[in-house]
């Protein structure tokens, strides 16, 4: 088997240094998650621009799940054998056509198909984004790529949501003004990925890479039965923050303030990008057990505000909710990754994107469906509900798990 190929000494004196390459890479990264967040208020503004029916609303949002997970099942390994440059590049570009179709869009169908765009973008390049940071940190502390990683997918998520809610809220051109930035930041993306050093190396097995494998093997199942109820569960308050949060603060507060939108989908990422730094030291057991309960307490804490007629108890309660996410997600991985070997660990770490995004994306859709039967906050009652009893599975495994230790 022929020796893996790197990037020639000429081509590494054209690139960019490493601490210029790592922090332009880190804008780059950010800027898909600044794109997906951008669309938590800015769906609001479009069922009101398209008078769309408001369970579109919750199947725009959704759809963007679904092309995330098919893009990271299909290219999430990819870097491995063509180098990340490639792949990236090709994120940044499936990116910029996002934009371009949002920045555009005529109906609801426009958006629809942006998600879904939007979603393979993200989904194509976020391993490899997050490989390229840890190479291109400093040998003495690769935790920097990492922590960067954590930051900039988490982080842009929280930062889109509140400045798009920010500009829809001061000028009637707002998704001009964001998709136009947004494009921008895109082409400069590109701009860095061509010029940073590339990071990998080029072997065999690019095609075989492109099957998706999801497996669990014995050694890893009763961690992973463990560890799904919560990591469902977090990911769906993460639906909940993202997707219905913005319209709720019109529909069940009766609050007409696209900021205020923005901020109901900001808090939860912006917590969950704090407790992924304070939380990286904590033994992954404890943070398991740390974002279960509070999974419970958030969820529990948004059904009260939501009966109370309380945006800021509803608030609270997803800030708590970011908690989990930060807490308990970040804990499922580190606890199965080290069950596996190491040519297991792609097929683990598919299986809880299959279970992450489809609870993100699938729950949301039905809940939609259930506002007409039941009412809107019946509806989103329920759904909250859901993730309660799911994170108190997670805990009994988790109890059951100590007794056996």
């Amino acid at each position: 088997m022929s020796a893996p190929r790197t990037i020639s000494r000429r081509s590494r004196r054209r690139a960019f240094p490493s601490g210029l390459a790592l922090a332009g890479t880190a804008v780059a990264f950010m800027s898909l998650y600044l794109g997906a967040g951008a669309l938590t208020p800015l769906l609001v503004d479009y069922k009101d621009r398209f008078g769309f029916a408001p369970e579109m609303l919750n199947v725009a949002f959704a759809v963007y799940a679904a092309g995330f997970l098919v893009a990271v099942l299909v290219f999430g390994s990819l870097s491995d054998h063509i180098g990340r440059r490639p792949v990236i590049i090709g994120g940044l570009i499936v990116q910029l056509a996002s934009n371009i179709l949002f920045l555009t869009a005529m109906d609801v169908s426009w958006v629809i198909f942006g998600r879904i765009v939007q979603g393979l973008a993200s989904g194509a390049a976020t391993a490899a984004f997050t490989a390229a940071m840890v190479e291109l940190a400093p040998e003495r502390n690769k935790r920097v790529g990492a922590i960067l990683g954590s930051i900039s997918l988490t982080g842009g998520l929280a930062l889109g949501s509140i400045l798009a809610g920010l500009a829809i809220e001061l000028t009637p051109a707002a998704n001009t003004i964001i998709f136009v930035i947004l494009i921008a930041l895109t082409v400069l993306g590109v701009l860095v990925a061509i010029f940073a050093p590339e990071t990998g190396k080029r072997t065999r097995g690019a095609g075989r890479s492109m099957i998706p494998r999801v497996s669990v093997p014995r050694a890893a199942r009763r961690e992973f039965i463990a560890a799904a109820p919560v990591v469902a569960a977090v990911w769906m308050l993460a639906g909940l923050s993202g997707g219905l949060a913005p319209n709720m603060v019109r529909s069940v507060f009766g609050i007409d303030s696209p900021f205020l939108g923005g901020l109901a989908g900001f808090v939860a990422p912006a917590v969950s990008t704090v407790i992924g730094v304070v939380f990286a030291k904590v033994a992954s057991r404890h943070a398991m057990v740390i974002g279960i309960y509070a999974a419970i307490i958030g969820a529990a804490a948004i059904i009260g505000g939501v009966f109370a007629g309380s945006l800021t108890i509803m608030i609270i309660g997803q800030a708590i909710a970011g908690i989990a996410f930060g807490a308990s997600f970040t804990a499922a991985l580190q606890l199965l990754i080290p069950l596996v070997l190491p040519q297991q660990r792609a097929g683990v770490i598919a299986a809880v994107y299959v279970v992450s995004y489809a609870a993100f994306g699938l729950p949301i859709v039905i809940e939609g469906q259930l506002v007409a039967p039941l009412g809107e906050i019946p509806a989103v009652v329920c759904y909250t509900g859901v993730t309660i009893l799911l994170a108190l599975l997670s805990l009994i495994a988790q109890a059951r798990i100590a007794r056996r230790a």
